[in-house]
């Protein structure tokens, strides 16, 4: 936000910030959200790419169709191992997959 609008939120009794500080997470907590985020959202890009279908994706896992669409909307349920085994199955090689989970490093 503008620092116009957050003085005038401020100034109006309203706490201003981002999720993280809202959340009270740590920098470790909030790196580990990142990357399962990434990861989502990598995998339904992937999976999308190689013209797969939840359903597909799912057998050639050994897991369901509801499965998938919670990996790939990053549901906490969903173990980081699992993510990146989706990934693998859907065609990503570790180098794709480290880009995902640190998508700014060189």
């Amino acid at each position: 936000m503008e620092s116009t609008t957050n003085a005038r939120l401020q100034a109006a009794g309203y706490m201003v910030g981002n999720a993280s500080e809202f959340l009270g997470l740590t920098a470790a907590k909030e790196a580990l959200v990142a990357m399962r985020h990434n990861l989502s959202r990598a995998l339904r890009a992937q999976r999308l790419a190689a013209n797969l279908t939840q359903a597909a994706l799912a057998k050639r896992l050994g897991s369901s169709q509801s499965r998938i669409a919670k990996m790939e909307a990053g549901d906490a349920s969903v173990s980081l191992d699992l993510l990146i085994m989706g990934r693998l199955i859907a065609g990503a090689d570790r180098h794709v997959i480290a880009h995902a989970l640190c998508p700014h490093d060189p």
